[in-house]
């Protein structure tokens, strides 16, 4: 009989498979619960949003989009289930006011790269509202690109005070939900 199969190798053998079970287990779990879409060469990472309080006209959306192709690509809109329309924006201090204005051109998505769409910098906006968000729940949307064209996704909605990964974003975090301090527009 060959030396493996000696009792305290198969004894071994036993718990080390099952020390390593919860390990291997996390693994297979862990892509559905990245909360992640596909298209094509792209991924868009985590689509989410804030809360709103009742009455609130507009929210922000977030995404990182990680474009693995060989081209490049443009997000020029999307759809949130819950307004009537959605604008591609970005955030930016001049002097000492946060302007945020519409991309009428899109967002430029190169090659090869990975552009985070986060609160303080580039957004899309979820115009006119038809219903508060509510933490905890789901709203189907889309993304439309240039190239890739339109890709479904759905916008995890995360709590009012929610912030982005690396919690050093000024612009939407820093400001009132009611915009006071903020200038729209070009």
């Amino acid at each position: 009989m060959p030396q493996f199969a000696s009792p305290p190798f198969r004894a071994a053998l036993v718990a080390g498979l099952f020390a390593i079970l919860p390990a291997a287990s996390t693994l297979a779990i862990a892509p559905a619960a990245a909360h992640e879409f596909k298209s094509g060469s792209l991924t868009l990472d985590h689509p989410w949003t804030r809360a709103t309080p009742n009455g609130a006209e507009m929210a922000g959306g977030f995404v990182t989009v990680v474009n693995a192709g060989e081209h490049a690509d443009k997000l020029v809109g999307g759809s949130f289930e819950l307004s009537e329309r959605t604008e591609v924006h970005e955030m930016k201090m001049e002097g000492d006011v946060m302007k945020m204005r519409q991309l009428d051109g899109g967002l430029d998505i190169p090659a090869g790269a990975t552009v985070e769409l986060k609160p303080g910098s580039y957004h899309l906006m979820f115009m006119k509202l038809t219903a508060p968000l509510e933490a905890g729940t789901k709203v189907k949307g889309t993304l439309l690109f240039e190239k890739a064209g339109e890709i479904p996704v759905e916008f995890a909605v995360e709590a009012i005070s929610a912030k982005a990964k690396d919690h050093k974003a000024g612009g939407h975090d820093a400001m009132p939900m009611d915009g006071a301090g903020m200038k729209h527009g070009g």
